[in-house]
């Protein structure tokens, strides 16, 4: 399985920092972002990645093979002319992905215990009941957050709420609004080559719209790690409390 980190958003949540830094670049306990996240694809075999970028591209650029891709064999999706956010990158680099069934997708500034070959197993379960419908599987928490995936009692995706505007997006309508399953984005997923197929969206878009365009027609599932760690790690104070369980 290939994988795709995604690096090249501007971090302005982590500001000072990205004053001068790409996000991917940040430091906990002397290891980068990106360096954590591609360590991690490696520890479940996962040692081809495409990293996307653009805020101070050649810093992640000259950082990578500095030090050889971390054994990793990585290759860049150049966005330095325009950021296309998650949907757009993953289409830039769709050319990395043509003869692969399933691959995954992370952001750089996640850090999560997430058991990968589970959320794989899982993934491959429920594309034998989809029946060759299956988009992606998106790893999900219980967790407290602004916005929301909402999923059917069958686990797939129906819509999007954000919880502090009351802004809604829906992909499929739930006839019992009791029956809604909010899940918080973890922001790594299974995408199955029938999303770079069945997409209608160009240029810059975020993978959960073009999630919720696809979801109308074709199945898109989650997989819950709430028992597990998962850090977002976009603010100063984060990068503080990740150093004190990522070692």
């Amino acid at each position: 399985m290939r994988a795709m980190i995604l690096a090249a958003g501007l971090g302005t949540r982590l500001k000072p920092f990205t004053d001068h830094h790409p996000k991917a670049l940040a430091l906990v306990n002397g290891k980068s972002l990106l360096q954590r996240n591609v360590e991690y694809l490696m520890s479940y075999g996962i040692s081809e990645i495409i990293v996307n970028v653009h805020h101070f591209a050649d810093q992640i650029v000259n950082t990578i093979h500095h030090n050889n891709g971390w054994g990793a064999t990585i290759t860049i999706s150049d966005e330095t002319d325009e950021v296309l956010e998650t949907g757009g990158g993953l289409l830039r680099a769709a050319h990395y992905f043509e003869n692969e069934e399933r691959w995954l997708v992370m952001n750089a500034d996640i850090l999560t215990d997430l058991n990968l070959q589970k959320m794989i197993e899982a993934d491959k379960a429920y594309a034998q009941k989809a029946e060759g419908d299956l988009v992606a599987t998106l790893a999900v928490t219980d967790r407290n957050s602004s916005r929301n995936l909402i999923f059917n009692q069958s686990g797939t995706l129906c819509g999007w709420k954000n919880n502090t505007t009351g802004e809604e997006k829906w992909a499929l309508p739930l006839r019992d609004p009791n029956t809604a399953v909010p899940k918080a984005f973890s922001g790594i997923q299974i995408v199955h080559a029938a999303f770079l197929q069945e997409v209608q969206l160009r240029g810059k878009f975020s993978l959960i719209d073009a999630y919720l365009q696809l979801a109308q027609h074709y199945a898109i599932h989650y997989y819950d790690h709430s028992d597990g760690i998962l850090l977002d790690v976009g603010k100063p104070e984060s990068l503080t409390k990740a150093a004190t369980i990522f070692k």
